[in-house]
């Protein structure tokens, strides 16, 4: 099956069984300040498996594209991709294990006709210092889904990964691991979640791709045997319930009133497991671009095999970070979209392709997405000319970088940047001091774009010597960078959660009134283009073509602490989309919503029409006099630009 095939079959198999298809949400989450971007399916969902109902019911299911900024170092391999696809269904206090389970089996062995006997799963061994036991339960599902297939399912206990090197498969098809690989929760750890923080056990399926002992190197890498959690290669995940059903209290864990069921499973890596081909660029959403590439560079895969990886996986996740409308800058989203763009063009390099590729490429991709998300291939113009633009500007800045390097090292042999020391053409250079440094190195990749690779030719070329203390500053001062982007990429809890506290809830609430306010003072062409919200203050992007004058900053201002004044009352209700548009009610430039949407409105006592009426999900204090507790009132301490026709405002609560 391609890997569009297996999508819809995805969805059709799920809403057969009662779910409620929802749409993707955007690779930038709204209103979540915890994280860059929408790394999870279940991320968009977090209101709704603490608790709140969710105005399409208990069953759900999708495709969620995501994007995880710490995994670029790791594109290049067979399997490491920054932008994928998670299928995802959801189960809000409904069914448990014995349908999940059974339902995602099926699925992968009677739809997508995976064999059965290359699939192998992992339970949660338990953890008797908190009092929760092993889960058997899902255990025994699995042995007897694999007797119905003909498969004797043998239940082995691993423990922690490390323990799983050492003991090895055992002909084992059920493994049993500890907390660090088996257990779900927002704070990533079992042992370091707070009071009243949900989590539970999980399931994880892999598909073994092929079988052998590990060699010398990988003895050396990995350790002395092959497990389900190994890195080699031979194992690799593609799919994992969680079962969501436990609560943590101050001196124990409890269970919660009602069960989630959270899947997340990997379109690509299915899809690859479908194929057989531990390749994931050999599916049908990556293939093709590795064909135009070839067919661009006149280089074949197999020969420039990393180089196309990476380019192949970089213009895919900033095609979409463009249609959700991200643009190339030097902070949050846009640099993290410069970095995939300004690699990919390096790498472009790497295949002798030097000018206007991305206007050949991008086509390519949106059109691999025509029939499932057509808001892709609407804006397939607006991507190629956000793209081509950081392409022309980059390739300006690679120029700069080689006078930077002609300045550094000229080619006459005189060190600018040493002193004025002359060499002589027949001494090796190391006989020289003519030297090259790790951080000048590290410069010329971080401001001018230079990968090691083309420094380490260009000083070939002029006859400058790299020690290897050079090669491991320059690696030292990498790591350091990664670390910093890694930071960025994601959230405070795993999967980029958090924004419920109580200042929070103020903050979303103040950014509501705000938004009307805006539109009172300035007009109704203002609509907004994004938000974010952490402890200390609210952002709002806008449009609006100018700079607002002080006067018209102070109006906004002295609207919004009048509404705070009046102590609206805040609710919502759940209406058919169409009709909370026909009622008036706001929304995000650019969203899309589902069938039926959640709409707050802010409403004085007694008042006929509300203040404020819009679509959102959530999370709002009850009345909007909870905002000047502690005196405090609303304040806008920044307007400026924030692109063209885009302004942005930041305001506090003191």
């Amino acid at each position: 099956m391609t890997a569009q095939e297996i999508r819809q079959a995805y969805l059709q198999f799920f809403a057969e069984r009662g779910h409620t298809i929802i749409p993707r949400a955007q690779l930038v989450p709204y209103n979540d300040p915890t994280t860059l971007f929408t790394g999870s399916g279940m991320q968009p969902l977090i209101p709704y498996l603490l608790g709140e109902p969710h105005p399409s019911g208990t069953r759900l299911v999708d495709s969620q594209t995501c994007l995880r900024a710490q995994d670029i170092e790791e594109v290049g391999d067979n399997r490491h991709t920054t932008f994928f696809e998670m299928l995802g269904n959801w189960s809000l206090g409904d069914y448990f294990k014995a349908e999940q389970l059974a339902w995602f089996f099926e699925f992968l062995t009677k739809v997508v006709k995976l064999d059965p006997a290359k699939l192998y799963v992992t339970c949660f061994i338990g953890d008797e210092a908190n009092g929760i036991s092993k889960d058997t339960e899902s255990s025994k599902i699995w042995v007897e889904l694999f007797k119905n297939e003909g498969i004797e399912a043998n239940e082995i206990e691993i423990g922690s990964e490390a323990d799983g090197y050492a003991k090895g498969m055992q002909n084992g098809r059920v493994f049993y691991y500890d907390a660090h690989k088996n257990w779900w929760c927002r704070a990533g750890s079992i042992d370091h979640m707070p009071e009243g923080e949900p989590g539970g056990p999980d399931s994880e399926v892999f598909y073994r791709f092929y079988e052998r002992e590990h060699n010398a190197a990988e003895k050396r890498q990995y350790g002395e045997h092959c497990h389900p959690n190994c890195d080699c290669g031979q194992f690799v995940e593609i799919g994992n319930s969680v079962f969501m059903e436990y609560i943590k209290r101050a001196d124990c864990f409890e269970k919660l009133p009602k069960r989630n069921v959270d899947f997340g499973g990997g379109l690509e890596r299915i899809a690859a497991a479908s194929l057989g081909d531990p390749d994931v660029f050999m599916i049908s959403l990556l293939q093709p671009i590795i064909v135009k590439l070839e067919e661009i560079s006149g280089r074949k895969y197999e020969s420039h095999t990393e180089s196309m990886r990476v380019i192949t996986d970089h213009l895919r996740a900033a095609t979409f970070l463009a249609v959700d409308g991200v643009k190339p800058s030097n902070k949050e989203q846009g640099y993290v979209m410069r970095r995939l763009v300004r690699r990919a063009i390096r790498h472009a390099f790497e295949l002798g392709i030097e000018q206007n590729f991305l206007e050949q490429v991008v086509p390519v991709i949106t059109g691999l997405y025509r029939e499932e998300l057509p808001e892709v291939l609407s804006k397939q113009e607006e991507v190629i000319e956000v793209l081509v633009k950081e392409e022309r500007v980059f390739r300006q800045t690679l120029r700069k970088g080689l006078r930077e390097f002609d300045k550094a090292y000229p080619a006459d042999g005189t060190h600018g940047i040493v002193g004025s020391q002359k060499k002589a053409k027949s001494i090796p250079a190391e006989a020289h001091n003519l030297q090259i440094d790790g951080a000048i190195l590290f410069k010329l990749y971080d401001t001018y774009g230079f990968p090691l690779e083309l420094s380490l030719e260009e000083a070939f070329k002029r006859g400058i010597f790299v020690p290897d203390y050079a090669k491991q500053e320059f690696e030292r001062l990498m790591q350091e960078q990664r670390q910093r982007s890694q930071t960025a990429g994601k959230g405070v809890f795993k999967g980029g959660l958090g924004g419920q506290s109580l200042i929070h809830k103020k903050y979303h609430t103040a950014t509501h009134l705000m938004y009307q306010a805006l539109r009172d003072v300035l007009g109704t062409h203002v609509v907004q283009n994004g938000s974010n919200i952490t402890e200390e203050r609210l952002r709002f992007d806008f449009s609006h073509p100018k700079k607002m004058t002080p006067e018209e900053i102070k109006k906004v201002e002295d609207i919004v602490n009048e509404q705070i004044k009046n102590d609206l009352k805040v609710s919502y209700e759940e209406y058919l989309t169409e009709v909370a548009l026909e009622k008036g009610a706001l929304g995000q430039f650019g969203d899309r919503y589902g069938d039926t949407v959640k709409v707050y409105k802010m409403i004085a006592e007694n008042a006929q029409q509300p203040f404020s009426f819009e679509i959102c999900g959530g999370p709002h204090v009850e009345h909007t006099g909870q905002l000047a507790e502690g005196n405090k009132q609303f304040k806008i301490i920044k307007e400026e630009s924030s692109g063209a026709g885009i302004r942005r405002i930041k305001a506090v609560l003191l």
